[in-house]
């Protein structure tokens, strides 16, 4: 499912119109987006919790070359769904 599908669906079940929708939806984005970048985490009783993990710097190879290279550490978002979510699934 694409955002636009996403969209259409969220419209079909709710009484909003797919412009009120497709807002809404760009805001919760924005928000959950704002939040990681600050170091929070975002969680949604029900759904799961979306959160920052941090992977620690690590030695890798170029495949071409067959090199050593240090790859720099980083935090990536990670989404943990919740257990009510992994029971209907």
């Amino acid at each position: 499912m694409n955002k636009a599908q996403l969209v259409a669906q969220i419209a079909k079940h709710s009484e909003l119109t797919k412009k009120d929708t497709q807002a809404a939806l760009t805001s919760l984005q924005k928000v959950i987006t704002k939040s990681l970048s600050e170091g929070d985490q975002v969680q949604i009783n029900g759904f799961g919790t979306f959160a920052l993990s941090y992977y620690p710097a690590r030695t890798g190879r170029n495949p071409q070359t067959g090199e050593s290279i240090e790859i720099e550490g980083a935090n990536k978002p990670v989404f943990k769904p919740a257990k009510a979510l992994k029971d209907l699934l």
